[in-house]
Order: C-alpha cells, then structure tokens, then sequence
C-alpha cells in the first residue's frame, strides 16, 4: 500500500483512488484540495498511467510549478513529461505544433493586453473613429465575451440582437472593429490569450484527426478551479475528454468569484448533467480556519439559492469573534483600521507583521496609506507593476519578439523608433497605409520601402532600412545563440 495514501482523510483518499470515469471533487475551503489533486495525479502515474497521458489544468502557472514539484517529489522524477498549467500556456503549446493548420507559423506571437490595446487604438485611429466613445477597453471587452463564448467576427456581425445592442448603446461599428482586429492578428502571426482558447475548439473542431490524436494523448484529464471556467474553455476541456471520459474536476461553486471574468457558475452546477455516471466526492473538513469563521462563512453561503449541498466544519479551535467595522467614506474606513492596528499593538504587544490588510482595486490603497501614515505605522504594499509590465522589460522583449516573427505589427510599432532613429509618427502612419494598400504586413513594407513608401524622405528611409537589417541580424544569431546571451546584441544607447 502507497505510503502516501495513509496521509490523507477517508474522503480524500476515496477521490484520489478513483482513477477512471467522470469525477467531481467538491472541496469546501480549506479542505485540502490541492493535496487530493496532487496525490491523485501521483497515483495515476504510480499506477503504471505514463505522465505524458495525464493532463492538468491550473488556474495558474505558479500553481502549476509548485504542484509538479510536489508531484515529482512523490512519483520519484516522474512529473517531468505531464502536461500541467493553466489552459492559455497548454494550448499555447498544442497550437505552436498545430498552427499551420490554422494559417499561423509555430512561432506565433501572443498579444498580451497592452498589445491588445494598442491595436485596437490603431484600428479606432485609421477608421476615424471617437476613442472616447469607442474606449479601447470596452471594444477589447466585447471582442473578449465574443470569443469567451466561441463566437468569432463573423458569428458576431450576424448576431441581429448584438448589432442592435451596439446601435443602441452608440458603438454600431464594434463589428466591424472586431474584423479588422481578426484580420491584422492573423497578418501578424499574432494570438491573443482568447484566440489561444478560441483557436484550440476551431482545431478540435475542423480537423477530426487533431481531435483524434489529443483524445487518445490526454487520457486523464484534470481541471482545478472548475468554479472559474468559461464556456469556451469547458468545451473544449468537452471535447478532448469525450472518448473516454476520464476526467476528473476540482472546484466548490461557493468560492466562484470571476464572473466579470466571463467564469461561468453553471459549468460546476451542471456537471452532472454532462456526465450521468459521476462520482462525486464532498471534502468537508477545513484544516485552516477557526469554527467561528467556518459557521460564519455556512451561514452566508446558505443563502445562495443554486448551489451544490455540502457542510463544511472543522475540529480546530473556536477563535476570535469576527469584528465588522461600518464607515461612511473610505478616509473614515482607513481611519478605523490604521486605529484597530495601533490598539492591538498597544494592548497585545503585536509586532507589524502580525497584521494583514486586504482590499479589493488598487484605487482603495491610498486612504489606508494615509491613515497608518498619520498613526506612524510602517507599511509594505504587495503587488503593483508586474515586472513584465514594465516599459523597460517589455521593450526588451519586443526586440525579442521581433526577432523570432517579424510581422508582429505591435512589436514593430514599440521598437521601430525606440531609441531614436529618426523615424517619426508620420512616417509609421505611412508605412501602416502602405501595409494596407499593399495588403501586406509591416515588416514587408521594410523589405520594400523604397517602392513602397516614396512619399518618406531619403534619410528616414534609409534608416528604416538599417532597422531591418538590424533587426535580420538578430534572427541570425538567435539561431546560434541561447536566449539569455541574446541581450548583449541589443542597442548600447538604451536607457536600461
């Protein structure tokens, strides 16, 4: 008998000893969920299922990494060869062998939001249109839902009821936006994170041997967080689990919180629907919180009228009553904590770090710094910029990104005059029109700029053509050098 199986309560290890069929795992919070999906994928792989056959989707890519590693820990080396991480890097993976398929090359760019944006604005630009009125977030939001819910550009200039929606909320030209959004990605070999799930269902899809071949190469299927699911990424997840269903999904409907996100609640209530056979496995002891919080938390959930029935409880200790503070403004609200915080200190001898504040938008931040400001209490703020959203990284990585696919369009706009090469707004303006003209991308209209865009003095063009050839240099060399000795061929004059 597995050693490790003796560490887990009777209910857990019934979930993790269920290998094959449809499995729902209904893990209250605090229940020790990510111990049961971790061990059960150990022992799929101790039992003889060879990890390049189990897939494992997380909610995130840290998630994902220390999961694996715990995994590896346990199997003896075997995690190696799972296919585990959240659903945009797996398809991500499956599409740079399958893009072709697609009209893609494997080595596609993926747009991240800023990237996103930025095309969008330059659509609104070209076509003359209010960015105030048409706000590159909201159209970016709508093209999102579309394809959330496998709708691509034509479904939605189709789509009667969404066209009169747009005309009524003063924005009739989103469709027409979303086309020519589709249209300059493909022209730039470019996905966005929603393309990379919309596009994994188009291959599943129209190419019956793609979804023949995934099917018998992800046997076992997992998927934590299935609270958070869209539609589109449960169809998918569908798809490649529709022959031989072993698929087995983590999740508890009362701590789905991304519906802005396009999460869809219904996927976990409804699950059974979609798989008759299900065996269900309720974890109903927290390990983390007091009783008072746990009654607490049942008594609120109680009032969700649709849910999946459970009861969470737990053997720890009573613990502290819950305090709920009512303000009138939020300076009032950051008054209250900062004097909660310095109390507790004062009475309980509480050293800084004891003390944790959550909110829930970064706007909230700045009347709780200046309230425990005003008390002398230090602070640290966890969070802020990403460090790859910051300008210096990502300049950094569009050179990188250049390198590798030339016809990244946005890429090429970051770094086309970055440092200065005196290549101004008006001669990219140019170049773009000439991309359209010549339906072509911008990096065609380099290769051709003294055909192609006359209308550019000599000298900008000239250095236009010096940027090409840097940039071809690059390529060159990438394909002799690892990455991580790459940065010593970008320009000496940047700032970083």
């Amino acid at each position: 008998m597995s050693s490790y199986l003796n560490e887990l309560n009777e209910t857990q290890r019934a979930a993790v000893e269920q290998l094959e069929g449809p499995v729902m795992i209904i893990a209250g919070a605090g229940s020790g969920k990510t111990r049961v999906l971790t061990y059960r994928i150990t022992h799929l792989i101790n039992s003889g299922i060879d990890p390049f056959n189990i897939l494992a989707l997380t909610f995130t890519n840290k998630a994902a990494r220390e999961m694996k590693a715990r995994i590896a820990k346990l199997s003896g080396g075997e995690a190696r060869n799972l296919w585990m991480g959240t659903y945009h890097s797996v398809f991500a993976r499956v599409l740079r062998v399958e893009a072709e398929k697609l009209g893609f090359p494997s080595n596609f760019t993926i747009y991240d939001t800023d990237d996103a944006k930025s095309l969008v604005r330059t659509i609104l630009k070209e076509q003359g249109l209010d960015d105030k009125i048409y706000k590159p977030s909201v159209v970016l939001n709508r093209i999102s839902n579309a394809k959330n819910n496998l709708r691509n550009w034509q479904d939605y200039q189709e789509d009667i009821e969404q066209v009169n929606h747009d005309t009524q909320t003063g924005k009739p030209k989103i469709g027409q936006i979303f086309e020519q959004y589709s249209k300059r990605c493909l022209k730039a070999s470019a996905m966005d994170f929603d393309d990379l799930i919309y596009n994994m269902y188009v291959l599943l899809m129209r190419y019956p041997e793609a979804l023949y071949k995934y099917q018998n190469k992800f046997q076992f299927i997992m998927v934590d967080e299935f609270q958070d699911t869209n539609f589109a990424q449960y169809t998918v997840v569908k798809k490649l689990a529709a022959k031989l269903e072993n698929i087995c999904v983590v999740g508890d409907d009362a701590q789905s919180i991304y519906a802005f996100r396009g999460a869809n609640i219904q996927n976990i209530l409804n699950f059974e629907k979609d798989y008759p056979d299900l065996h269900t496995f309720k974890l109903e002891q927290n390990y983390r919180s007091t009783k008072v919080i746990v009654q607490a938390a049942n008594e609120v959930i109680a009032n969700n009228k649709k849910q999946l029935q459970k009861t969470v409880w737990t053997d720890n200790d009573d613990g502290d009553k819950i305090k709920v503070l009512r303000a009138n403004s939020d300076n009032e609200e950051g008054k209250l904590i900062a004097n909660q915080i310095f109390n507790d200190k004062m009475n309980y001898q509480n050293a800084n770090i004891d003390f944790t504040i959550l909110y829930r938008t970064n706007a909230q931040s700045r009347a709780l710094e200046e309230a425990l400001r005003k008390m002398n209490l230090p602070y640290r703020i966890y969070g802020g910029i990403s460090f790859y959203a910051r300008k210096e990284i990502k300049d950094l990585l569009a050179y990188f990104r250049l390198t590798i696919n030339s016809n990244d369009e946005e890429a090429f706009k970051r770094v086309i005059n970055f440092p200065k090469r005196s290549i101004g707004g008006t001669s990219i303006d140019k170049m773009i029109v000439a991309a359209d003209n010549y339906d072509c991308s911008l990096w065609d209209v380099v290769e051709h700029i003294h055909d192609y865009c006359r209308d550019i003095s000599a000298s900008t063009r000239a250095a236009i053509q010096d940027f090409g050839a840097m940039i071809k240099s690059f390529n060159v060399m990438a394909k002799t050098k690892m990455l991580t000795k790459l940065p010593v061929i970008l320009p000496r004059t940047r700032a970083y």
